[in-house]
This record gives structure tokens, sequence and C-alpha cells, in this order.
């Protein structure tokens, strides 16, 4: 079977991070900016970064459409960190000046911004994750938060108590960032989950 082809979303964020950590894999990689980038991929990952600053950047790329329908077509997507709350179906917490934040509404979750504190704030914790052996280490880094998760939405994670990381179908979303640690198991399950979605042909 070949291979599939990953793409992380380009436009803003942690994105080299996770390109290094996918092709340190051995996965074939491509950034994704523009629409026709989406062509011929398996899955994608949303990095994390500043989550106002790439909303207005898709709206400018006209990515808004195109990823939805990259999903509606059997695409597997993964949301760190800013890329979370772009997935969000409910943003809590966005600065009043924004209104409401625009967001892709694909995973049935509601998460608010900056829920562990400033940049200041940052923090490594070890978290126990479904299906992994061993604590991961999960750097935090003006993280959001999962409040609130709807049917069909298995929570993989929690730090003190509060959803971190979770799985929808073809979709995850992970509060902290991945890319910044050398532990590659968070992405070996979400190549996991795309080798899934290309077997059942979803």
């Amino acid at each position: 079977m070949t291979q599939p082809k990953l793409g992380v979303l380009a436009l803003q964020g942690a994105f080299r991070e996770h390109r290094q950590r996918l092709e340190a894999l051995g996965v074939t990689v491509k950034e994704v900016r523009l629409p026709a980038d989406l062509h011929g991929l398996s899955g994608l990952i949303l990095p994390g970064g500043e989550s106002t600053t790439m909303a207005r950047l898709m709206t400018d790329y006209a990515l808004w459409r195109p990823v939805r329908d990259f999903y509606s077509r059997g695409g597997a997507i993964w949301g760190t960190c800013a890329g979370a709350i772009l997935l969000a179906r409910d943003i809590q917490g966005a600065p009043p000046q924004f209104g409401v934040q625009d967001s892709l509404s694909l995973m049935d979750i509601r998460v608010r911004r900056n829920a562990f504190g400033r940049q200041v704030d940052s923090f490594t914790a070890p978290l126990t994750v479904t299906g992994l052996k061993n604590p991961f280490p999960a750097v935090f880094i003006r993280a959001p938060v999962i409040e609130s998760v709807g049917e069909g939405v298995e929570p993989l994670a929690q730090h003190e108590g509060q959803v971190v990381l979770a799985r929808q179908g073809r979709l995850m979303a992970s509060s902290f960032h991945p890319e910044l640690t050398p532990d590659p198991r968070l992405h070996e399950l979400f190549l996991a989950l795309v080798d899934q979605t290309v077997l059942t042909g979803v």
C-alpha cells in the first residue's frame, strides 16, 4: 500500500516543527498555503500559533471551504493548540475586538482560549494518554482547554481534570504542542488514524 502523504498548514506558527517530526518518521510532507496544496493528501495538521492570525490568513488565502471539503472527502485533520481552536464548533475567550472567531466548526468541542495562562505561564506536564504505555511530555504554551465534548468525541488525555486531547472520527485536537518534544508517539497516533481512514475508504 502506498504511504499516505500528509500536509501541514504553513501560514503561521510551529509548522516547521511538525514537518520535522513527520519526516523523522519517514513521512512525505507538503506545506499547505493554498487550496491546490491539499491535492493528494490523506491527512492535515493545523499547527500551534496564534489562532486569530491563522484564521485571518485562511480567509486571505481562501482556505476555509477547501479544508472543509478535504475533510468531507475523507481526509483526517489534527489541530494542535491554535489548530484545535480552528477545529472547534464553539470558541470561548476570544478578544472582544475580534467578535465571534472564525473556525472550521468540524469538531464537536467547546474550547477556551489561553485557559492555562500567558506565555510566561508555559509549562511541561506528563500526560496519561489512552493508547500510550508511558506518559507523554506535553508542552503547554498559552494553551486552550477543551471545556466540553459532544457525543461521539472521545477524550484521550486530561490535565488536572480538564480535557486536553480528544478524538472524533477522523479528527484529533490537542491543547498542547507535541511537535516541541522529541517524543513521536502522538504523531504516530495521528498516522494510525490516517492509515485507518485510507483503509476504510471513509
